[in-house]
């Protein structure tokens, strides 16, 4: 693999730069195949202090092993790898294992050093603290019982409290709910942690890094921007590359021409135009690998009946999923769902899909629907098969839109699986090539009401991009479940936010207007310097709460044009409420944050925390309504 480092830098990171750093890590010509697969060969590149560094590459190209074998648990066939002196490198897998009879406190404790204090009571104090930040509070609980987003909130806390000059991470954001998502990238973008991590959030991975790093075609390219500024120039260094081509076929021809004429006997001017020949040649000959396929596939007639719920309710024991829940599904809808892990979300749709029974009520179904589901836990493949006989098992040839009709080979290549590839084993394929297969296998079936639950974990970046363009023109209706908030603002029309306890809200626009109005609506509900310390849990609903009953889609707004002398009591007095709990919450949080309470105290903040979160949200959104009526 040749290194070709692309020192592009925006204004702002150009001045960044102008200091010097100091090298934690030098990788130098590094190389590692697995069997006869090569994975990457002379790879090179630096890690400075404070540096925060996104690496993308398409699946299969080795992410995931270059960061296990930089974090030293995977050794590499050539080249080297110079780390500063003592250098401390923290790293978050992927999928993380823990040994099940450890308890959750176990895992995070035996990695805790207080440089002022190492008893086991500090240790134990520091764990639970980041414990806690992350919404873990059953520190006695064994790891082998929690759930996917548990575990990974775990393995950030092993890793974070660790306090190490550099984190290596391997996709953090999968199974995250978007609460977590933001609080850890707030956490990040203000360290001074150098940082390399593999994420497919094109949000997160703007909002913390400061340089890209783009494994492509044998290559390495290095950008000193966010994301943002990597795709401008990435695609002027495509363009380039693709003018540059153009001059050299149209010269190649003439060379051509002029290599077949001459004698073998040459001078040594000819021999010199020779050689040049050679390398124009080389160039001539590249091809830009950017895959820029389309997918336009009909999606199948779908009626104007799709489903209704009617009274629909679910709960698991205490735990409320749906209460009585009403809503009527449109054509051509396109669904976001988006909420904290265990709020219900896949549990709503495996009701409706019928893998789950409702408790009472019904979902009713139109007769023309056929549903494709993409579900978090993925397929079953037969590992022993290779990639195209996993196809050819569903179809031979797969009907497109206006008639066009492609074989399962061609289908395949949609999804970025070359003729080669195709004939690989699925053991042999990456995590992310895997899910790849899985989406090929779901929309080969050519649905009309597409139920996509988790889709963007361990995908590339390049394939969501076909996805999104997929989804955006699918002619059919689609329900997403998703925490990657650049996917969901591509793709969905709204969204349903799940705040647990069977309460769900539909917000009519993306993600992005959701919380943008959630940030908004602090300042206008508490005049005294509320806004400051406005989180999720502490702003008022927007849109509507669909669990109520609609009409025609609406909820019928009764508006007075002044408060009652009750009223006007009842709002003076909920705003020195919410002063009071904000005042509270913020000296919870303080405490929380500074290391120095007790094991009983962080217990009791921790169950006082959703209590007072909860009563924030009831008296703010009932300030909100008195407010509205009195401005």
């Amino acid at each position: 693999m040749h290194t070709f480092a692309l020192n592009i830098q925006s204004p702002l990171t150009r001045y960044r730069h102008m200091a010097t750093l100091t090298p934690y890590m030098d990788v130098q010509g590094l190389g590692k195949r697995i069997g006869d697969r090569v994975l990457f060969h002379d790879i090179s590149f630096t890690i400075n202090e404070r540096e925060h560094i996104g690496l993308i590459a398409k699946n299969g190209t080795g992410k995931s092993t270059l960061l296990s074998i930089l974090s030293g648990d995977e050794g590499y066939d050539e080249g080297r790898i110079i780390f500063r002196n003592d250098l401390k490198v923290g790293y978050l897998e992927q999928t993380p294992v823990f040994d099940s009879q450890f308890t959750v406190l176990d895992v995070v404790k035996a990695v805790c050093h207080n440089h002022h204090d190492d008893s086991e009571e500090a240790r134990e104090l520091m764990a639970k603290q980041m414990l806690t930040q992350l919404k873990i509070t059953n520190f006695n609980q064994k790891t082998s019982e929690l759930s996917g987003g548990q575990v990974k909130r775990v393995a950030l806390a092993k890793v974070l409290v660790q306090e190490p000059d550099m984190l290596i991470l391997d996709e953090p954001t999968n199974h995250l709910d978007l609460e977590m998502i933001e609080w850890l990238e707030n956490y990040l973008s203000r360290t001074t942690m150098a940082i390399l991590m593999v994420t497919h959030d094109r949000y997160f991975l703007d909002r913390i890094c400061s340089q890209i790093i783009e494994m492509d075609d044998s290559r390495i390219y290095t950008y000193k921007g966010n994301y943002s500024y990597y795709l401008e120039k990435r695609q002027e260094r495509l363009d380039n590359l693709s003018n540059e081509i153009t001059r050299a076929n149209n010269l190649y021809r003439t060379e051509l021409d002029w290599m077949r004429r001459m004698p073998c006997a040459r001078g040594h001017k000819a021999r010199y135009r020779e050689e040049a020949f050679y390398e124009l040649e080389k160039i001539a000959k590249q091809r830009i690998n950017e895959r820029n396929v389309r997918l336009e596939m009909s999606g199948g007639y779908i009626g104007n009946k799709i489903f209704v719920a009617k009274d629909a309710s679910k709960a698991f024991g205490d735990k409320v999923i749906l209460d009585h829940f009403d809503y009527t599904f449109s054509r051509y809808e396109k669904m976001g769902i988006v909420g904290n892990n265990g709020a219900g979300k896949s549990t709503f749709i495996k009701t409706l899909l019928g893998l789950e029974p409702l408790d009472e009520g019904k979902f009713d179904v139109g007769t023309t629907v056929r549903f494709g589901y993409y579900s978090q836990e993925g397929m079953p493949f037969n590992k022993e098969q290779k990639v195209i006989d996993a196809v050819r098992d569903i179809a031979e040839y797969v009907e497109m839109g206006d008639g066009e009709r492609l074989s399962a080979s061609q289908f395949l290549q949609h999804f970025l699986f070359s003729p080669q590839e195709q004939h690989t084993y699925i053991y042999k394929l990456s995590g992310g090539e895997r899910r790849r297969l899985y989406l090929c296998t779901v929309l080969m079936r050519n649905p009309n009401f597409l139920i996509l639950d988790e889709p963007t974990n361990d995908l590339d970046i390049v394939t969501l991009q076909i996805l999104e363009d997929y989804l955006a023109k699918f002619r059919g209706c689609l329900i997403i479940i998703s925490h990657d908030r650049y996917f969901m603002d591509k793709v969905v029309d709204h969204i349903l936010v799940f705040h647990g306890n069977g309460q769900i809200q539909d917000f009519p626009g993306s993600y992005s207007l959701y919380r943008e109005s959630k940030n908004q609506a602090s300042p206008t509900r508490l005049p005294r310097g509320g806004a400051d310390h406005t989180d999720e849990k502490t702003s008022p609903r927007a849109g509507r709460d669909v669990a109520e009953p609609m009409a025609n889609g609406q909820e019928p707004v009764a508006k007075k044009k002044k408060l009652s002398y009750k009223e006007k009591h009842e709002f003076e007095q909920l705003t020195i409420d919410i002063d009071r709990l904000e005042a509270e919450k913020k000296r919870i949080e303080a405490e929380l944050s500074s290391g120095t309470i007790s094991t009983d105290k962080i217990i009791e903040h921790s169950k006082r925390l959703p209590l007072l979160n909860d009563e924030l949200d009831e008296k703010s959104m009932r300030w909100l309504e008195l407010s509205e009526i009195e401005g």
